[in-house]
């Protein structure tokens, strides 16, 4: 898997945005810190910060033949005829060194119409044992793969501010990219068209809260969000006039903060 370069205001809006990109969990990615934003006066950074990432390669870790033969010859008897027993030496026995990992060798790429087939499958059945009615569309372009889950009652595995959905997502990664053995493809699932409703409802929102403090000239700290809802809310307004956004905290109560361009709280 190819590197993928993104910057931010921060290291860790950096590295969500990345994931983003790689459509994969953090601890499947790895990181590297290109350049950290500078600490100015008052408090405030300076420049942005710049970090690489990538699918993290998997590896496996050769077997070591070690067979424990005294077990295999059981405890020695009371009376045994072989002779008399040893004393058991004091002197500490050297530590075997450990076998080195050797990474497993590169595979050939996945087809995407593989992982595909493989995430409809996977979904469809899941449809099959909720006992609800659906049916489960592909759009393929490239190495992007975006599935989207539609029927009767299908929003159930949306849940809360689609808490419920990011789960499905990171199955159907697990059962199709994760067994096939694919580092390529950009896996995204949606239910109900939940991620674009999302989008737009978010995106209006955003707007609403930019007009607001241009008004009162007063920051607003918006409620806790993933990264994914946090991206929609600064591409949002990345081109607002007067208006710059920031995030603040860690994760799972990181938040989007909307102020005047000049005027922009300290990151906690």
């Amino acid at each position: 898997m190819e590197w993928v370069e993104t910057t931010a205001e921060t290291i860790e809006l950096a590295k969500n945005l990345a994931l983003d990109q790689l459509g994969v969990a953090e601890d499947d990615a790895e990181f590297e810190v290109v350049e950290e934003p500078k600490q100015g006066l008052f408090g405030r950074t300076r420049g942005e910060a710049r970090v690489r990432a990538r699918v993290r390669p998997n590896s496996v870790r050769i077997k070591n033949d070690r067979r424990d033969k005294s077990a295999k010859r059981g405890p020695r008897k009371e009376g045994d005829a072989k002779g008399p027993r040893r004393e058991k030496s004091t002197t500490p026995r050297p530590k075997r060194e450990a076998a080195p990992r050797t990474p497993r060798p590169d595979m050939p790429p996945v087809d995407p119409a593989t992982v595909s087939a493989a995430a409809t499958t996977f979904l469809e059945g899941m449809l099959t044992a909720a006992g609800l009615t659906g049916s489960v569309s592909v759009q393929q372009s490239g190495e992007d793969i975006d599935i989207n889950v539609s029927g009767t009652d299908v929003s159930v595995f949306v849940g809360t501010k689609g808490a419920t959905l990011m789960a499905v997502q990171d199955l159907t990664r697990v059962v199709s990219q994760r067994r096939l053995g694919d580092h390529d493809t950009h896996l995204r699932v949606d239910i109900a068209s939940y991620r674009e409703k999302r989008r737009e409802a978010l995106s209006r929102f955003a707007l609403k809260v930019a007009n607001d403090v241009l008004a009162s000239g007063q920051p607003r700290v918006l409620e806790p969000m993933n990264s994914a809802d946090r991206k929609i809310v600064h591409d949002t307004l990345v081109d607002f006039a007067g208006i710059a956004t920031r995030s603040q905290g860690q994760d799972p109560h990181r938040r989007v903060v909307v102020a005047i361009a000049d005027d922009q709280p300290e990151e906690a």
